[in-house]
C-alpha cells in the first residue's frame, strides 16, 4: 500500500484501467444521449475502427455497463444501450471532461 495507505489495488484500479482503455470513455459518452448501431457509433467516433469498437462493445457488455440488444426485424438490427451501471459513469466521464478542458487544453510546461 501507498499514498498513506490506500489500497488501489481492487476496484479504484480495475475502473480507471477500464474507463482510461483507448477508446472506452468515447464509447460510453457516444451512448449517454441515446442507444445507437454499431455504424452510428462507428460515425459518431471519428478515428476508431470497426475492430476497437467491437473489442469496446464486448468488453462493456461483459462488464455490464453496456446492452446489446437485437431487433429480430425484418432486417434484424442490433442497437447497444448503457445500462444502470454505464448511466452512473456519466457524471464521472462529465468531470474528466471538465478537467482535461481546464488542465490539458494548457501545454503543462505554462502550468507549472
Amino acid at each position: 500500500m501507498v499514498g498513506g495507505g490506500l489500497d488501489y489495488s481492487a476496484p479504484f484500479q480495475r475502473a480507471i484501467e477500464l474507463i482510461g482503455k483507448r477508446w472506452t470513455g468515447a464509447v460510453v459518452k457516444a451512448l449517454i444521449p441515446a442507444p445507437a448501431r454499431f455504424n452510428q457509433l462507428l460515425a459518431g467516433i471519428p478515428g476508431i475502427s470497426d475492430r476497437v469498437l467491437t473489442e469496446r462493445l464486448r468488453e462493456l457488455e461483459t462488464e455490464g455497463i453496456v446492452e446489446r440488444l437485437v431487433d429480430p426485424g425484418p432486417p434484424v438490427r442490433v442497437s447497444y444501450r448503457l445500462t444502470s451501471r454505464g448511466r452512473a459513469l456519466e457524471p464521472v466521464l462529465s468531470a474528466v471532461s471538465e478537467w482535461a478542458e481546464s488542465w490539458l487544453s494548457t501545454p503543462a510546461a505554462a502550468v507549472g
